[in-house]
């Protein structure tokens, strides 16, 4: 099974180059599943349910979220109509959604961090939790969205569900790391995929008011960059037998004016 996990979505720009790449790279690539982090797809901050949709309607079977999962205040009651959209497993018990769902056989979890994030509970504790909840039940080809900031919690995880997940895959900073490998016990890994969204940007945010910021420390509302998007991904090749990856491999596009 190849299973294409699609970075940060940040705004507009990078849900056009969704809808454009995701499409193509999925008939190129011959991808089975896509998952695809959409928590900065609204204006740079949060998700909607139209705008989960049209992500779903693009090709991504699954939509994760991160740290501004509610920064869209309706999404705190739509996330309820989208069973394709979870949020992380380890928020505080009362929040509504869910942090995991199956589909055609894949189980996917959302989880963040707590290194220099806001307060969550312990992911690794939620995680180790839904497998023992999941038994036997728990399909083999495993993938967790693992939000997070600091790459020695990233990489922790990694080791930590090395030969229990498929993949731990990393989200969250927007900026790709050079660590994609398999473990030991067939866990493909990488600490952060990158994002789809503005190249000439910090993060995705127009790049004149960050720096501005930092100069002057003067607040400023951010505003998503335009310009060409890069599409950040990785391809994972898993037995679907086993659940072992074979593969990580990093699949970056450029979109729009060059």
């Amino acid at each position: 099974m190849k299973i294409l996990f699609v970075g940060d979505v940040v705004g507009r720009p990078g849900r056009n180059a969704v809808a454009a790449l995701l499409p193509r790279i999925r008939a190129e690539r011959a991808i089975d599943f896509a998952i695809v982090n959409g928590e900065n797809a609204a204006g740079g901050a949060g998700l909607t349910a139209d705008i989960a949709r049209e992500l779903n309607a693009s090709g991504a079977d699954v939509v994760t979220n991160g740290n501004h999962v509610w920064d869209q205040r309706q999404f705190l009651k739509d996330i309820e109509l989208l069973p394709f959209a979870i949020r992380p497993i380890n928020l505080a018990p009362g929040n509504p959604g869910r942090g995991w769902v199956v589909v055609r056989d894949v189980l996917v979890v959302n989880a963040i961090g707590r290194t220099f994030m806001a307060p969550a509970d312990d992911p690794f504790r939620a995680i180790d939790a839904l497998l023992d909840q999941l038994g036997r039940d728990a399909p083999r080809v495993r993938v967790l969205d693992w939000h997070a900031e600091a790459t020695s919690e990233k990489v922790a995880m990694g080791w930590h569900l090395d030969g229990r997940f498929s993949a731990v895959v990393g989200s969250h900073t927007h900026v790709p790391t050079a660590d994609a490998r398999v473990f030991p016990q067939g866990t493909a890994h990488v600490s952060d995929t990158g994002m789809v969204g503005p190249r000439d940007s910090v993060l995705g945010v127009d790049k004149d008011i960050i720096v501005g910021r930092f100069r002057d420390g003067v607040p400023r509302r951010f505003e998503v960059a335009g310009g060409s998007v890069q599409f950040n991904s990785v391809v994972i090749d898993v037995d679907e037998s086993t659940g072992r990856a074979r593969s990580i491999e990093r699949l970056d596009r450029l979109f729009g004016e060059e």
